[in-house]
């Protein structure tokens, strides 16, 4: 739960991991980072920022990414299935939006992708904090004016989410446009994203010097 003087915010959060990782060639929720998985960092993050709430979507029947939110103790009641992942990461976000699991007292929800465990709690934070500051709009973190992941939502807007027509949440996004606010962060784990073998060592080694600066 974030508090300030002036608003009170409870927030889910929403970790992707239905994707096939086609790019990659091998699942990169459950590739090693640090002493755990991506999916374990990601998880372990968001607990640190004290979300009030963790959700994960995962494909139907993804043995492997079951196998590892068991062995990170992550219940069961918090996994969201997705039957048709074949449809992009906008099906999954979907899902998310109608899922009835959610705690009936959240006021906002973000939407983390999967491929960026290396961001730092401080930009993280500042997000956050910039949501608390914007509690009726759409949050993202923009670099250099280009907007950036991961998308704050609040509940307004997950619920005009969950039957949008549109196939992707860039498109959404555009739609709502009016009531999106950009939060200038200068972070260049920002650009960063982890589709190939490469970029998994370049996020591994950017992580490591912000851990060590």
């Amino acid at each position: 739960m974030i508090t300030t003087e002036k608003s009170l915010m409870r927030f889910g959060s929403i970790i992707l991991a239905a994707g096939a990782s086609s790019r990659m060639g091998r699942p990169k929720l459950l590739l090693p980072w640090g002493a755990t998985t991506v999916l374990g960092q990601l998880i372990s993050q968001w607990q640190g920022l004290r979300a009030d709430q963790i959700a994960v979507v995962c494909a139907t029947g993804d043995q492997g990414i079951e196998h590892e939110l068991d062995r990170l103790g992550f219940p069961p009641q918090n996994r969201i299935a997705n039957s048709t992942p074949q449809l992009g990461m906008f099906s999954s976000i979907q899902c998310a939006a109608r899922w009835p699991g959610w705690s009936a007292s959240l006021s906002h929800w973000i939407i983390i992708l999967g491929d960026q465990p290396h961001l730092s709690a401080m930009t993280l934070r500042a997000l956050i904090d910039f949501s608390v500051a914007n509690p009726e709009m759409i949050c993202q973190p923009s670099r250099n004016r280009r907007p950036r992941h991961p998308v704050l939502l609040p509940k307004a807007a997950l619920e005009r989410l969950r039957n949008s027509p549109e196939d992707n949440l860039k498109s959404f996004l555009h739609t709502i446009s009016p009531n999106r606010a950009l939060c200038e962060i200068d972070d260049p784990g920002l650009d960063l994203d982890i589709d190939h073998p490469a970029d998994y060592e370049r996020a591994i080694q950017f992580f490591s010097s912000q851990m060590n600066s």
